[in-house]
This record gives C-alpha cells, structure tokens and sequence, in this order.
C-alpha cells in the first residue's frame, strides 16, 4: 500500500462520486442492495474507490455496523485440489461483496468441524460455507437459528432447511456404469468413499440401480472403502481384487481414491486399462496426463464454489433465505483411456461425452 493510500478518505470516495458520505458508506459495505443503492451507483462508488486506492478502516466499520467483513469457510481437506478450488471461488465471491474469508481445515474430523464453526462464530464471522464431514447437521442448524447464515456445498444433507449446493451425484455415477456396461462389463467392484455422506450414497445408490437394471443383483456388487482418501483406495481396492478377482471393472468414488486404487490394481498383476477398467467420480487438474488417463464424471468444481457464494451474498444482503433449498450442478462425463474398449465379443461401442443436466439445475 503507497502513503498516499493512507490519506485517502470516505469523503474523498463520496466526492468523486458524486454522492454523499453516507450512500458511499453503504455502497462499499458489501450491502448495497439491502440499503437500496442502485447498481449503477454502488458500482461507480466502487469504481471511485478503486482508482483512488481507498482502503476502509475494517475495524472501525465493524464497530459501527456491527458487521465483521468476514465469511468462514470450512473444508475437510485444504490440500485436496478439490476443496482448495471451491474455497478459493468461495473467497474471490466473498472479496467481491467486500468481505474476507477466514479459512478453516476440519481434517475430516466432525469433532474437529463442530469446534471450528463454533470458533468462527466466536470471531463474529457474517456467515458460514460449509463443505461437512459427517452426516450431522444440528451444529450447523444451530448456528444458522442463531444468525449465522449457513450455506452446505458439496457433502449436503438429506433433511434440514440448510440451501445447499451439491453436483449431481446420481446423474453423473449413473453415466459412468451404463458407459461400462455398454463395454460389456457386468463384474463391476465399487471403491466407494465415506459411507453416509450423501455424496456417497447418492453414488452408490445410482451405481447399483443401473447394475440391476442390467441384470446384476446389487448382492452380486461388491462395494469397498471407508473414505475419499488415497489409502483409502488402495486399501480396498486392494482387498476387493483379492476377494473377488473375477472383477473386470472398478469404479472409484473420487480422484484420489482412482489413484490409490491404481496402485492396488498394479501391485495385484492387473494392468489399466487391459487387465482391468477404472472410471472415477470427480476429477483434479492434470488427470488427462496421467500414464492412463482416467475416465471420469467431472465435477464443475469453480460453479459449485460460485454458486455458494452467491447464494450466501444474496442471503447477507436481502437478510432473507434464499429462494431454493437444493441447488444442483450438472457433471461431465469425459471418456478417456482407463475404460479401455469394449470386452471380447460384448459388441459394445464407445460412449460420447455429455453433460448431465437435471431438472431445474441452475444455469
């Protein structure tokens, strides 16, 4: 920041403006539309305030508005690309608005995460992202009763009056086994995730559905795993190959569950794609430029973080909740070397990719 930022002020801004002291204010609070400023105004205060390099007093505006300026944000994992990209779409939609995200690591732990989003509302935090561990949801119900807005994105819940903004779990799983099944694989193990989490469950319950629709009894689906980690992977995939070696496909729950189990699968004797198809839900950056690149239905990962930050901006700034509970983003399937081709005389033939769009998905 240059000195001559420092001596910037308010009335600087207002004067640029051409506004008052008081609609200027309001125009930078982050809740212009709830003090009835016009977007063109709110905008050219902005504009104003930009080019003169204003700086507001953060401390001073939370004295007196009785509003902090801060968003929490709580992922399970930061070092995952997949959380680490929707926290950092959160925190541009969040700087947006004029506010600062304070991030928070649960580690995968509920006990971890019922401590953090106490700590945050302690911190006086304006609202609440939450991407949950568990299947729990009173300890995020009770902060949203006590006014501080909570938005669940990614692991939703099946009840609840939290908005939420999840992919499209059943869709996507759905397209990944018809595209295996119509390689003629029948013998399909599941690599699954964190059981009860309703991105899991969604999964396996569309990955089961379409099983049966194609003649295989879901007693007949061998399912493995405890959560959507690489040990994880490599550890069920690992047991999976040895109890069921007639398994000709696997299907893993996420990206770093594929990576673990690819190297159950090479430890095992069965090489990817030739020994043995893999398809993954989800998908980080750089997948493409593996040795085998894998198949996958691809999470829009940057519009479910937008998405949440713009649900919570409009609830902060209309003080209202939003309009939907459900929010919906649709998955691509992309398919790529790990399937393989079809099965010796299944006569199948590729799949094209496509996205998944369910009904009154937000567009």
């Amino acid at each position: 920041m240059s000195a001559s930022n420092l001596t910037v002020t308010l009335g600087d801004v207002a004067a640029a403006a051409g506004v008052s002291v008081s609609t200027a204010s309001r125009a930078l609070s982050g809740n212009a539309k709830a003090c009835r400023i016009s977007d063109a105004t709110a905008d050219r205060v902005r504009n104003h305030a930009r080019r003169l390099g204003f700086r507001p007093n953060l401390l001073a505006r939370s004295l007196q508005s009785r509003r902090s300026g801060l968003l929490g944000v709580v992922v399970p994992d930061v070092a995952n690309p997949f959380f680490a990209a929707i926290a950092k779409e959160v925190t541009r939609g969040a700087e947006e608005t004029g506010r600062s995200v304070l991030l928070a690591d649960s580690g995968e732990s509920s006990d971890r995460e019922v401590k953090l989003v106490a700590e945050l509302q302690a911190r006086r935090v304006e609202g609440l992202v939450v991407c949950p561990v568990g299947v729990d949801s009173d300890h995020l119900e009770a902060a949203n009763a006590a006014g501080t807005p909570v938005v669940v994105v990614d692991r939703g819940f099946r009840g609840g009056s939290l908005p939420t903004v999840t992919s499209d779990h059943r869709g996507g799983a759905e397209r990944l086994v018809e595209h295996l099944v119509g390689l003629g694989h029948r013998a399909i193990g599941i690599v699954q995730g964190r059981p009860g989490t309703l991105p899991n469950d969604d999964r396996l319950r569309a990955a089961r559905r379409t099983l049966a629709a194609a003649g295989v009894p879901a007693d007949d689906v061998p399912v493995a795993g405890d959560g959507f980690t690489e040990r994880s992977g490599y550890e069920s995939a690992a047991r999976l190959l040895a109890d069921r070696p007639d398994v000709t496909a696997l299907f893993a729950f996420s990206t770093p569950n594929a990576f673990g189990a690819l190297r159950a699968a090479a430890e095992a004797g069965r090489s990817v794609p030739d020994d043995l198809a893999m398809v993954c839900f989800d998908e980080v950056p750089h997948v493409e430029f593996l040795r085998v690149s894998l198949t996958a239905a691809a999470q829009d990962v940057r519009r479910l973080g937008r998405t949440a930050a713009e649900v919570m901006a409009e609830r902060l700034e209309t003080g209202r909740p939003p309009r939907r509970r459900r929010y919906t983003v649709p998955v691509k399937f992309v398919a790529r070397a790990s399937s393989g081709g079809p099965l010796p005389g299944a006569g199948a033939r590729r799949t094209r990719s496509r996205e998944l769009v369910p009904a009154g998905a937000p567009r």
